[in-house]
């Protein structure tokens, strides 16, 4: 968890360093980095076994919670980008 904390401080500090570089390239690594991420969970969950033989017992409840999370992290992620984004100046 330390390890955690400290990479992401680390990261608020070469952030703040950094504000005034335009730099273009972040979100698109962001952005693979999380589908990378995240295709690696995936990788690791379908890899466990006991995960797999009990997948039928965790009961559609967790399958909803699951789906719910993800889509409200998502829709909010989106309407948060929307909020903070860069608006476009009109010449």
């Amino acid at each position: 968890m330390f390890i955690v904390i400290t990479c992401m401080i680390s990261g608020i500090g070469v952030g703040y360093l950094l504000r005034l570089r335009k730099l273009r390239f972040i979100h698109r690594l962001v952005l693979v980095l999380i589908w990378l991420l995240l295709f690696l969970l995936g990788l690791e969950v379908g890899a466990n076994e006991m995960v797999i033989r009990e997948f039928g017992s965790l009961g559609f409840e967790a399958f909803l919670l699951a789906v719910g999370g993800t889509l409200g992290s998502v829709i909010f992620a989106w309407f948060l980008w929307l909020t903070v984004r860069p608006k476009k100046q009109v010449q």
